[in-house]
């Protein structure tokens, strides 16, 4: 048939040879035609995508620019206008945000190194002891614990930032402890086996391993310290919670609404960051896929 596949006789196929009447195929040259270059790796895309960039911040200037707009056609009375004016809400909102920057940094420098520490052979008998201590801190009502410091340290900030700290040690601390502890026994061998110090391996193995625990834990601290630093203003340390508890007392809804939604507005936006830093601060050996 004209239409067959089958060779003509006086030619064979590529790879076919004969030796004293004999065919047979060349299956080297086979396996060099075959054969293919591996793939290459897919390129990596970008971390961050642009609904996560876009999204949260659009919803935030909306929220915040309908209550502006609220305000500007609210009739305020006396007193509200008194608790709201001479830059009054600027002043509380630059508080709040001293006390949840000042309250992350000293609990990241206690709660990572002592973290670290405590996964030590040295030292971890101490781990339960520090850790009931840690939870024993959060397990007081913030209020509670504002109030014994005050009557232990006096009225001002120094009370309302031990407090505030002392209440957020706890993810930090449990979750770098977590994450260190969650590293792979073979490649820390294998570190110390190409020769590499304790302190190599603490800070070039299991430190990157253990990011993504410590992020989550530093992210959940921070919201934390937002929504616990509205009762510094029990403890004369100032902060939104000055405009929510002037709402309450004196019966001033617009004051006790600014207050409420600046607080959530500021909750979101820091927990918006933390989520961002955690994603760009990640290793990229540690994502999916790659």
């Amino acid at each position: 048939m004209s239409g067959s596949s089958r060779p003509s006789p006086g030619r064979r196929p590529a790879g076919e040879h004969e030796v004293e009447g004999v065919a047979f195929r060349d299956e080297a040259g086979d396996e060099e035609e075959v054969a293919a270059p591996p793939p290459s790796p897919p390129a990596a895309g970008p971390r961050v995508g642009w609904r996560k960039l876009t999204f949260l911040p659009v919803v935030l200037i909306a929220v915040l620019l309908a209550t502006w707009l609220w305000f500007r056609q609210a009739d305020l009375d006396a007193l509200s206008q008194n608790a709201l004016g001479n830059g009054q809400v600027t002043k509380a909102l630059w508080q709040h945000v001293q006390l949840t920057v000042i309250s992350t940094f000293f609990v990241l420098i206690i709660a990572i190194p002592l973290g670290i520490l405590l996964t030590r052979r040295a030292f971890r008998k101490a781990t339960p002891f520090a850790m009931a201590f840690a939870n024993m801190g959060q397990a007081t009502p913030a209020i509670g614990l504002l109030a014994l410091l005050v009557i232990w340290l006096g009225i001002g900030r120094r009370a309302a930032l031990i407090g505030i700290i002392v209440y957020a040690v706890l993810p930090v601390l449990s979750n770098t402890i977590a994450g260190l502890k969650a590293n792979d026994p073979t490649l820390l061998e294998a570190a110390r086996g190409i020769g590499m110090s304790p302190l190599g391996v603490l800070t070039r193995v299991e430190l990157p391993l253990a990011v993504p625990l410590i992020l989550a834990g530093v992210r959940t601290a921070l919201v934390l310290n937002v929504g616990t630093a509205t009762l510094a203003t029990f403890g004369g340390g100032g902060g939104l919670g000055v405009l929510i508890t002037t709402g309450i007392t004196s019966q001033r809804m617009p004051v006790l609404v600014l207050g409420s939604i600046l607080t959530v507005a500021l909750a979101l936006l820091v927990d918006w960051l933390a989520s961002l830093a955690e994603l760009l601060l990640r290793p990229r050996g540690l994502e999916v896929g790659t």
